[in-house]
Order: structure tokens, then C-alpha cells, then sequence
């Protein structure tokens, strides 16, 4: 069944790592493109991506380089750049060293200034390679240590996502197989910025009813959205829309919770994102997913809020007041 032997990846900040992680431990050999060197010479000299993922220790069968034609030449490869620099990334390659190669989209987001999905900037990039996306419940530092997790691996080929879930899962690491690829897509872009809402209802000290009200009615935001750009409304009640929804606005370990979490606490945004080395997807994605909701006429109040809190449109007290202040209305 399984066809891919090696393995590369693109991104390596704590997803990628943990992903070349994973993919290593299920018998892969790994190739890692980093952009700094040394992250290279952290993860082939000390087997650990010290600036990303410090503390755990790699498999040997992982390298990494600082070129991203040594991770394409790869049988199959993971792109997980941030969101809003894998088109960069993708013009960046070369476009005949990626026809009929499965790309398994791994970052959660919309592209802020086009308000396109990952799998549309792809075909636009590299229109050869066969997209596939991976989505759902997962934190790097659990998939790292090899505690279980399982996510949707969505690909329209039924035989090729079944050849890529033999490639990279484990008995901790489970895959579950969808066609849908808007709808994974879909579900990990828009959780991202429901969990900076939830951070803010957190750090305002609102109470967890708030907290579960925010969460379903967030979903449902999230599926008129799905439903619009033509997800199946199934493939967001699973682990890559409703689970991942749950994870990420459950634990301010979450990167987007935790933006919210200190918004709430009356943290400038600014102040924020300057001491992160990682990507909190949800700032970027907020209002692109806002523009993307008018364009197709789908009601999206809390996604809103938390564009308008962004763009210091509104302050939080007042865009919460706004949202409690909405007519009542059936469910």
C-alpha cells in the first residue's frame, strides 16, 4: 500500500518539527527544509530544533537543510509555512519538480490578501502537484511526544489518501480519511480566530457559559462559511472543524487563545505578537476571512469582533457590548 519512503517538509518551526517527527517514527526518512541555519545545525549536529521545539529529541532518520529543492525531491511532502508565506514559498519552487507530487497542506489559514485558501494558492503556484490537506485536534508539543492524536487527512483520490495515511500515521498518530478539502481547510482557518475570541472571553473574566456559548455559536459561523464556499457540513462536525474548534479554544497553550487571553487582559496587540516566534495565524486570517464572508453574503458577528479588536477598530469592551447587544433571534 505504502508508496512513500521519503518524506520531506517544508517549515521548520514546532508543527513542521513535530510533524518530520511523526512521519520519522511511522519508518519515513525525513527531510526538513529550515530557513535558518541554525535550526540546520541544531537538528543534524544535536537531533533538536532548539529555537522551535526545544526539549525534545529528534530521530536520527531527520535532516535538515537549508534548501528547499532537497525536501521536493522528496516522494511525497508536507508544507507547513505559515499561512500567509506559502505562496512566496510555492513560486519559490520549481514547478516541474512537483508534477503528480502529493502536497499535504498542513497550515490553517486564509491568504490575507487575495482571501484565498491554501489549496487555491497552490493550484495557482503549482498547478501539477496533487493537493491533499491536513487538519484537526493536534498541538506540536503532544505529537512531539508522542501522546495520541487524531486528524482528518482529506484527498479527493480515496487510493492516494489512503497511501499518504500509511506514510506518515501511527498507533499515536492516527489519520482519518475525507475527501473534503474545502471543508478541513475551511474548519482549521476559522477556528483559529474563534480561539483568539474565546482567549478575550478568558481574559476578561466572562465564565465558561460564556466560553461554550461562544464556542457553538462560533461553529456556526464556521459551517455557514464551509457551507458557502461548498464543504460538506459532516466534514466540519469531525476532527479538522468541530475537534480542532474544541482544542484550540479550550488551552491557552494555543497560540490564538492565548493572543486573546492577554487581549482580554488589555495587552496591546502589538505588545503581543513582538515576543513570539511563532505565527498567530488567527491575526492574519481575520480579515481575510471577514472581506471572504461579505463577498459571499454569509453572517460571521464573532469572526467580525475580532477583525474590528485587530484592526483597533473597536476596543474589546465595546466589541463585546456589540455582540450582546445583537437582536434575539431563533437559533
Amino acid at each position: 500500500m505504502n508508496e512513500f519512503s521519503t518524506i520531506g517538509i517544508l517549515g521548520g518551526g514546532a508543527w513542521g518539527t513535530a510533524m518530520a517527527q511523526t512521519c520519522a517514527r511511522a519508518g519515513r526518512d525525513v527531510t526538513i527544509w529550515v530557513l535558518e541555519e541554525e535550526v540546520r545545525d541544531s537538528i543534524n549536529q544535536a537531533h533538536e530544533n532548539n529555537m522551535y521545539l526545544p526539549g525534545f529529541a529528534l530521530e536520527k532518520n531527520i535532516i535538515a537543510t537549508n534548501d528547499p529543492a532537497d525536501a521536493m525531491a522528496c516522494d511525497a511532502v508536507l508544507s507547513v509555512v505559515p499561512a500567509q508565506f506559502t505562496r512566496k514559498v510555492f513560486e519559490g519552487l520549481q514547478s516541474n519538480s512537483v508534477e503528480g507530487k502529493p502536497i499535504l497542506l498542513c497550515s490553517k489559514g486564509i491568504e490575507q490578501n487575495s482571501g484565498k485558501l491554501m489549496t487555491q494558492v497552490l493550484a495557482e503556484t503549482l498547478p501539477g502537484a496533487v493537493p491533499a490537506v491536513l487538519s484537526g485536534p493536534s498541538f506540536a508539543v503532544d505529537v512531539a511526544a508522542g501522546l495520541p492524536a487524531a486528524v482528518t487527512l482529506a484527498c479527493k483520490d480515496g487510493v492516494l489518501g489512503r497511501k499518504l495515511m500509511a506514510a506518515i500515521g501511527t498507533p499515536s498518530f492516527r489519520p482519518y480519511l475525507a475527501s473534503d478539502l474545502i471543508g478541513a481547510e475551511v474548519g482549521g482557518a476559522v477556528k483559529n480566530v474563534l480561539a483568539i475570541a474565546c482567549g478575550i472571553v478568558l481574559g476578561k473574566q466572562l465564565g465558561q457559559s460564556a466560553h461554550a456559548a461562544l464556542i457553538t455559536r462560533g461553529f456556526a459561523e464556521m459551517v455557514r462559511l464551509g457551507l458557502a464556499l461548498g464543504a460538506n457540513p459532516e466534514t466540519l462536525r469531525g476532527l479538522c472543524g468541530l475537534g480542532d474548534l474544541v482544542l484550540t479554544c479550550s488551552s491557552a497553550t494555543s497560540r490564538n487563545m492565548s493572543c486573546g487571553l492577554a487581549l482580554g487582559e488589555g495587552k496591546p496587540l502589538a505588545e503581543i505578537l513582538s515576543g513570539r516566534l511563532a505565527v498567530t495565524e488567527g491575526v492574519a486570517s481575520a480579515p481575510a476571512m471577514v472581506k471572504l464572508a461579505k463577498q459571499l453574503d454569509v453572517e460571521m458577528p464573532i469572526t467580525e469582533a475580532v477583525a474590528a479588536i485587530i484592526a483597533g477598530k473597536l476596543d474589546v469592551d465595546r466589541a463585546i457590548s456589540e455582540l450582546l447587544s445583537r437582536p434575539l433571534r431563533a437559533e
